[in-house]
C-alpha cells in the first residue's frame, strides 16, 4: 500500500476516527486504527464495539491494500511532521514507512484481517436534519444524562419521532432535559436510546452548518450518522425509556419571568461558597416583583435579588445549583420562565411552544 496525502487533511480524519479508539481495551486490535485504499478511495477506520467512525481523505493512491497500525504512536507522528506532504508506504513485511520533507519513520503496523470492520446496515429508515439542528439539540439535552452504568437506559437519550416531530429526552433521576423539533419532512415512527457517548463524540466531529445535513438511519439495533465524508455507527441501548408524560404537568401556583443571563450570574456566584464535599442548595424566594438568591455554607453566605415578573404565589424553594446552571447555559433566550407548585414539586423551565422543556427537582433546606 502507498498513499500521498497533505498532512492537513490526513490528520483532520485521524482525528476523527480516534474517538472510536477506545482508551482502554483487552483487544490489542482495538488500539489500532485501519488505513484501507481500494477502488481510489483513502478510507480511515476506528471501532471500539459500541461505537465505530469511517472517514474518507483525499490523497493520492500509487498501490492499493490495508492496513492496521497503532492509533496513539500514528497520530503523535502525523501531528509533529513538518506541514507538508506525507507519504506513507507500507511493505511485505508489514512495516510502514511515513516520510514527510526529512523525517522519516519506520514503524510496525499489522494485517487489517483481524479488525472488526463496521457491519454493513440497510439505509431504509432514516430521518435529515440540519448539522446545527442536530448540534444544538445534543448540546441542549446530554448533561441530563446519568453515568451510572447500573440504569443503562438513563445513559443514552431517547431520540422518538413521530410524523414531522422529533423529540429528544434525557434524564438522570434529578431532572428530565426536553427538546421537540420540527423536521422538514413526515416520516414512521421511530423511538430508540441513543448512548450518551456516542452523542457526545457527534458533536465534537459535526461542523454545524445549517445548510449541511445529516442523515440518520435507524434498525433494531444500531444507529447510523452519515455526514460529509464521515459515518459513525453506534450500537443502540436496549430497554423500554421512562414513561415521561407522567411526570410532566401543565400545572402551576407560581409562575416567574426572569433575565435569563441574571439569573444565570446570580447563581453562578452562589458556587462560589460551595466546597466540592458539600451540597448545598441555592434558596430562591420568588416575590412580587423580584427573585432572591441566596447560599449558606461552611464558607460563607451571600444573597442577592433581581428583578422578574411574577404571577400566582409567593414561593422559597432550594434547587441543586449546578442542575440550574446546566439548563440556563444552553437556554438561548434572553428571558426564561419557570413554572413551580410548591417547594417539594418539580420546577419547569420552558418556553411558550414548548421546543424546550426542563424539569428539576427540589431539594430541602433549612432556613
Amino acid at each position: 500500500m502507498n498513499i500521498i496525502c497533505d498532512k492537513s487533511k490526513l490528520l483532520e480524519g485521524i482525528n476523527i476516527v480516534l474517538k472510536a479508539v477506545p482508551s482502554k481495551s483487552t483487544m490489542e486490535i482495538l488500539d489500532c486504527i485501519v488505513i484501507e485504499v481500494k477502488e481510489n478511495i483513502i478510507k480511515l477506520i476506528a471501532n471500539d464495539l459500541e461505537i465505530g467512525i469511517e472517514t474518507i481523505i483525499e490523497g493520492e493512491i500509487t498501490e492499493e491494500g490495508a492496513v492496521a497500525v497503532n492509533a496513539k504512536v500514528f497520530s503523535e507522528i502525523i501531528r509533529k511532521l513538518p506541514s507538508e506532504k506525507v507519504n506513507i508506504n507500507i511493505n511485505k513485511n508489514y512495516i510502514m514507512n511515513i516520510s514527510c520533507g526529512k523525517a522519516k519513520f519506520n514503524i510496525p503496523a499489522k494485517s487489517a484481517e483481524e479488525f472488526p470492520f463496521l457491519p454493513q446496515i440497510y439505509k431504509e429508515n432514516k430521518i435529515v436534519i440540519s448539522q446545527f439542528t442536530l448540534k444544538e439539540i445534543i448540546r441542549q439535552t446530554v448533561f441530563s444524562i446519568s453515568d451510572n452504568e447500573n440504569t443503562k437506559v438513563m445513559t443514552g437519550e431517547l431520540f422518538e419521532i413521530h410524523g414531522s416531530g422529533l423529540k429528544v429526552v434525557s434524564l438522570d433521576g434529578h431532572r428530565i432535559s426536553i427538546r421537540n423539533v420540527i423536521l422538514k419532512e413526515t416520516y414512521g415512527d421511530v423511538s430508540v436510546i441513543i448512548p450518551g457517548k456516542t452523542l457526545n463524540e457527534i458533536v465534537k466531529i459535526l461542523t454545524g452548518g445549517r445548510d449541511d445535513e445529516v442523515n440518520i438511519f435507524f434498525t433494531d439495533k444500531h444507529v447510523l450518522f452519515e455526514f460529509d465524508n464521515t459515518i459513525v455507527l453506534s450500537r443502540l441501548i436496549e430497554g423500554e425509556y421512562y414513561k415521561i408524560d407522567k411526570m410532566l404537568s401543565s400545572d402551576y401556583e407560581t409562575k416567574v419571568t426572569v433575565n435569563k443571563r441574571e439569573m444565570l450570574d446570580c447563581i453562578d456566584r452562589t458556587t462560589l461558597l460551595i466546597k466540592e464535599s458539600e451540597k448545598k442548595p441555592v434558596i430562591i424566594d420568588v416575590k412580587d416583583n423580584s427573585i432572591g438568591f441566596a447560599m449558606n455554607s461552611s464558607i460563607g453566605s451571600m444573597d442577592e435579588e433581581i428583578d422578574a415578573t411574577k404571577e400566582g404565589k409567593d414561593i422559597l424553594i432550594g434547587f441543586n445549583p449546578r442542575f440550574l446552571i446546566d439548563a440556563l447555559r444552553v437556554i438561548d433566550e434572553e428571558e426564561i420562565t419557570m413554572y413551580m407548585i410548591n417547594p417539594k414539586a418539580p420546577c419547569f423551565i420552558r418556553d411558550k411552544d414548548e421546543t424546550y422543556i426542563y424539569l428539576i427537582l427540589p431539594v430541602n433546606f433549612n432556613v
